[in-house]
């Protein structure tokens, strides 16, 4: 028995639902046009099981202030075309005339309001409780017209956004396909007892490698975590590996603040000695061109670019014994291909293991869809700060409210 309620649950023909949906992508700032269709499809499934209700679109497209900052016209538009369907953009969110556009629907009808982030009550009450929430205009004037609240926006559920977990306590709400996909194959990762388990922490997103490393090994969840990119530079020059002026300073104009960072990865090599591998050779970027040192060879006065082949050999050889993995960031700059043999060859050898395989965060995914390695996963997380705060422990706010809003309406009747 999950603790929300699904899609299952409930007999959606013929009810009006409100749909929450995550549809934030790259847009040409010239034309407006979604350049990444890539969030859009990934909701399909669940709006397709709404083909005989009604169904009102919410989603939010960037901030105030970004030249992205647009309307949902467009968002509506490639929905349309993906679905098959007519999918109407209506300018407004809870506007009178919205209430009687949504009041005069019929089955199989789709409209899509405007971006949520137009409205201020969807940001600038996120750090106030539900219950101060559902006093918002956006709440007390759209619930009423609605039986279900589907919130199907996985990649946004770690924000207390009133669009997001203000109808809590006001209509039943219920997870979309792509949601409970996304929470049901991200909990067996870590409940799972099978071993032995690993992670590969990669890239240059070191600060949130660090959180997951830290819950993963306080809390046992995996036996080995697996090191590149900017992650591995971090802990070798935590563990008083000199990796060169040049690398030095490029940590210390990406990620800020590094001498917090180091003691962090001083204090998780100390505390779990033997659990996390680092690289034993590089790839550094020297005249142009690929060339490979080993860790005894440092420091170098050029910029380290991928792991070393040696590294490749190794880690391969190592991940061969998995039961299951979870994949977060590329193993060098895979952008220039001398220096993306790291990443192609560790990313193919987790897709052609036998056991259980996830994979998430923006470049890990574009890496995946660009080697045509989507079906050789177990689960491909849409995720990005959502998936790092699932996997780092820490509270996700979208999630507590599919649980409260069980717990109010478990009597409700199918």
């Amino acid at each position: 028995m999950k603790e929300y309620f699904t899609m299952d649950d409930f007999d959606l023909k013929g009810k009006r639902v409100l749909v929450r949906l995550d549809l934030n992508s790259p847009v040409n700032t010239e034309t407006g046009e979604i350049l990444d269709t890539s969030r859009f499809i990934a909701h399909l499934d669940t709006l397709k099981r709404l083909g005989e209700s009604k169904v009102v679109i919410m989603a939010h497209q960037s901030r105030p202030g970004k030249k992205d900052f647009i309307t949902t016209r467009r968002h509506a538009e490639v929905l349309s075309r993906l679905l098959r369907r007519p999918v109407e953009y209506v300018d407004g969110l809870f506007e009178s005339f919205v209430i009687e556009k949504i009041k005069s629907m019929k089955d199989g009808d789709i409209i899509m309001l405007e971006n949520t982030r137009f409205y201020s009550e969807d940001v600038v009450l996120a750090d106030e409780p539900i219950s101060v929430q559902r006093k918002s205009h956006i709440v007390k004037r759209l619930s009423p017209l609605f039986d279900y609240f589907i919130n199907d926006a996985f990649a946004a559920i770690h924000r207390p956004q009133t669009t997001l977990v203000g109808f809590s306590e006001d209509l039943p709400n219920l997870a979309g396909v792509l949601m409970d996909r996304e929470i049901t194959m991200l909990s067996r990762f870590i409940t799972d007892n099978s071993r032995p388990k690993f992670a590969i922490l990669a890239g240059a997103k070191v600060d949130d490698s660090l959180k997951v490393a830290k819950n993963f090994l306080e809390k046992g969840i995996v036996d080995k975590i697996f090191t590149g990119g900017l992650v591995s530079n971090l802990f070798l020059l935590s563990k008083g590996v000199d990796i060169g002026n040049v690398n030095k300073e490029f940590l210390k104009k990406e990620l800020g603040n590094v001498d917090a960072l180091l003691s962090i990865c001083r204090e998780l090599l100390e505390k779990y000695e033997g659990k996390i591998v680092l690289p034993e050779d590089l790839a550094i970027k020297r005249d142009g061109h690929r060339y490979e040192v080993d860790i005894s060879e440092l420091p170098v006065e050029d910029p380290i670019m991928d792991i070393g082949l040696n590294t490749v050999s190794k880690y391969k050889e190592m991940l061969k014994e998995a039961k299951a993995i979870i994949l977060n960031g590329p193993m060098g700059v895979y952008e220039i291909e001398e220096f993306s043999i790291g990443t192609i060859e560790i990313f193919k050898e987790i897709s052609d293991l036998d056991c259980f395989k996830v994979a998430g965060g923006g470049h890990t995914i574009s890496v995946i869809a660009k080697m045509d390695l989507n079906k050789k996963f177990t689960h491909v997380s849409v995720g990005g700060g959502a998936l790092i705060n699932f996997l780092s422990g820490e509270e996700m706010p979208g999630l507590e409210a599919l649980k409260l809003s069980k717990n109010k309406f478990s009597g409700v009747v199918k």
